[in-house]
């Protein structure tokens, strides 16, 4: 197999965010797809070594925060090259609490949905999260 032809699969860019005691984090994700129409089910996947993970599984919910082209390379780099366990990565932008409790980004996003993890598979690298959109 030539490994380029995943440069032909198309990607979006996200803002994946959740919570755990009271605390938030969040983490760009290129992996965000829709299951099912009814109910409405997506999929997302996170590295396991990623503080995101962890946090999704002990709270069963995520948001999926939509990024327009325009997105600034400073918003990027703030949520995909920085770790939560470093920074507080929502003190400095706006956002708001969801009805899952999850973190939802109120600038440079084009839209957002959240969900509560009705299962998830596991791979060598990956957490595969499903969630029903709520």
């Amino acid at each position: 197999m030539d490994p380029r032809v995943f440069h032909k699969v198309s990607y979006g860019l996200y803002i994946v965010g959740t919570t755990k005691d009271g605390a938030y984090n969040g983490q760009i994700a290129n992996t965000v797809f829709q299951i099912s129409a009814d109910p409405a089910t997506v999929a997302i996947s996170i590295n396991k070594l990623n503080l995101t993970n962890e946090f999704i599984k002990a709270s069963k919910v995520f948001s999926v925060s939509i990024l327009p082209k325009s997105t600034p390379l400073s918003v990027i780099g703030h949520f995909g090259f920085k770790s939560g366990r470093d920074i507080d990565k929502y003190q400095s932008v706006s956002f708001k609490k969801g009805v899952t409790g999850a973190p939802v980004m109120l600038e440079n996003t084009i839209g957002y949905l959240e969900a509560e993890v009705v299962g998830s598979i596991e791979t060598e690298t990956h957490t595969v999260f499903i969630g029903k959109v709520v």
